[in-house]
């Protein structure tokens, strides 16, 4: 791994005399050990689960919501409830088993945790038309789950809803090499599709670090954004079509591969975002880009935020169409992968830094993009906005670098459970959200490797201003959750944020989104809901806060 050091605007180039090598430190030489590869990451929810499941059973989430109340306009399931599923599903896609459904009642972070006796798992379409028709008539709530990766609670039940997996749902159904449509099942893992497309020089357009559990038709039910947003855009662009079940069974086959359709409202972006309140997407046509030839990562050390903007304001003027992700991380974030999931002092870094800046470059020319990398990495260098950093040579080193940053919301979690934040925010006061809730806790007793939080931590994706606030905590308190709660969202309103990025909004959120929607929006999202679900049954006490 080049580093970049005076010597290289000295010199005009980034010298590799004296660079330290991944293959050096612990971080390259133990990554096969550690679980902060992507492989591990996809496996971290199931992980999760078996060491709580060992453990205490924690709470329904109907008790940590006492505002929750169960609809009495929905029947309990009966035994000619299962008679009819039985009908229509093979005994596999069918499970009553206690022990079975308490991974899919709860989320993998184990804070939210449903009451559901049935899970059902279609394979087609018209099973899943079947099911909602009957559920429809019958005033059975129904909650779709997909890969169960969120952090809102919505894949989840709250009272004892059904649960419709999409996991049996898995095919791809098409792709077209010379347009890059894919059409596929909406439960196909992410992962599998991006694997499936690199073969063909294709990419999906969107990179999640839950990339080895999530469903693609959970994906566009929470409009997931991740780490290729800033170059690919948001899946509202990129959803060409979508296939979705709706609460009286009726198939909305709008599976179009065509990018330009102007004929009528555009329905499938009702859906895109959704949560599985309106409907269940069974099918998604998607447009993929080709795979960049020629792909480069930088980490960079830096002392203030204010430099962290700078280096992004000069990326789009000097990288502009090979920048593909500009991501950010602070001091208290690698200190806590260090700590956790990699053993040592493995920052690939000379020393620690206040900020961290991970850059990617994608393009077609390697030595074009090379020259551009170097000239603005020389740049930073010279106007001493950068401090330090390192540059991927080869595709290990470019995995373990993205390891680190993928890696943070795991570390956090380790010490003992994670307060979680997603929200839009300009960027110039960016950083003032992770600095003010500091403030907050440190004054009420409760920041410190001794006290309820360890530590607050802020990362995210700088290109489209998404922080992502953690709280590494030793435990859930009341106290804590006072503190973080409303002011976290009146301070992201007073800064015309949003309080939900990208995670969306399911059973926590939904209570607060009169913080980013008027109500005269939130109102007309109610009539939606009622027109397309008069009864209720999809996803109820989620997204929409309660009357």
């Amino acid at each position: 791994m080049f580093s970049i050091a005076t010597a290289a605007r000295l010199q005009g180039h980034i010298r590799l005399a004296g660079a330290r090598s991944l293959q050096r430190l612990p971080l390259s030489a133990t990554r096969a050990a550690t679980p902060v590869s992507r492989a591990a990451l996809a496996t971290f929810p199931k992980a999760a689960y078996a060491s709580a499941a060992s453990g205490e059973k924690k709470p329904f989430t109907a008790d940590k919501f006492p505002h929750l109340k169960r609809s009495e306009s929905f029947k309990k399931l009966s035994e000619k409830d299962l008679d009819f599923f039985k009908s229509i599903l093979a005994p596999s896609a069918i499970s009553q088993d206690e022990g079975d459904l308490e991974a899919f009642n709860n989320d993998w972070m184990q804070k939210y945790r449903g009451q559901s006796k049935l899970m059902l798992k279609p394979s087609t379409t018209e099973q899943v038309s079947q099911i909602l028709k009957y559920c429809n008539d019958n005033m059975l709530a129904v909650v779709p789950q997909g890969g169960n990766t969120g952090l809102v609670g919505g894949g989840v039940p709250v009272f004892d809803e059904i649960i419709l997996s999409t996991a049996n749902m898995n095919s791809i159904r098409s792709f077209d090499a010379l347009s890059g449509a894919l059409v596929c099942d909406a439960g196909c893992i992410l992962e599998v599709l991006d694997n499936y497309l690199a073969e063909q020089g294709y990419i999906m357009p969107l990179d999640l670090g839950a990339k080895g559990s999530c469903h693609i038709g959970g994906n566009v039910a929470t409009n997931a954004g991740g780490l290729r947003l800033l170059r690919y855009g948001s899946l509202h662009g990129t959803v060409l079509g979508l296939e979705v079940v709706l609460p009286d069974g009726t198939i909305l086959d709008n599976l179009s591969t065509l990018r330009k359709d102007n004929t009528g409202y555009d329905l499938k972006q009702l859906f895109i975002g959704s949560e599985g309140t309106l409907g269940i997407v069974t099918g998604v046509s998607i447009l993929s880009p080709k795979r960049s030839k020629a792909v480069n990562v930088a980490l960079l050390g830096v002392s203030s935020f204010e430099q962290v903007q700078a280096a992004y304001k000069r990326s789009r003027d000097e990288l502009s169409e090979i920048l593909s992700a500009f991501e950010f991380f602070d001091q208290a974030s690698i200190d806590l992968v260090k700590q956790h999931l990699v053993a040592g002092n493995n920052d690939p870094l000379e020393s620690p830094h206040p900020f961290y800046v991970l850059i990617e470059t994608s393009g077609s020319n390697k030595d074009h993009d090379d020259e551009k990398l170097t000239n603005y990495l020389e740049g930073l260098l010279t106007d001493d906005i950068v401090q330090d950093g390192v540059v991927a040579q080869d595709t290990t080193q470019f995995k373990n670098l993205w390891a680190i940053r993928e890696g943070i919301p795991e570390a956090c979690s380790k010490t003992g459970t994670v307060y979680k934040y997603d929200l839009s925010i300009p960027v110039p006061v960016f950083y003032q959200m992770v600095e003010d809730m500091r403030a907050r806790l440190d004054k009420a007793g409760l920041l410190g490797k001794d006290k309820e939080v360890d530590c607050v931590v802020g990362f995210g994706h700088i290109g489209d201003g998404n922080l992502h606030l953690n709280f590494a905590a030793k435990r859930y308190s009341e106290a804590v959750t006072n503190i973080i709660e409303p002011y976290v969202y009146e301070w992201t309103a007073k800064h015309s944020g949003s309080i939900s990025s990208e995670h969306g909004l399911g059973v926590f959120k939904s209570p607060y989104l009169h913080y980013s929607k008027s109500p005269s929006m939130i109102q007309l999202m109610r009539r939606i809901k009622t027109m397309l679900d008069p009864n209720g049954i999809m996803n109820p006490y989620k997204y929409l806060p309660e009357k």
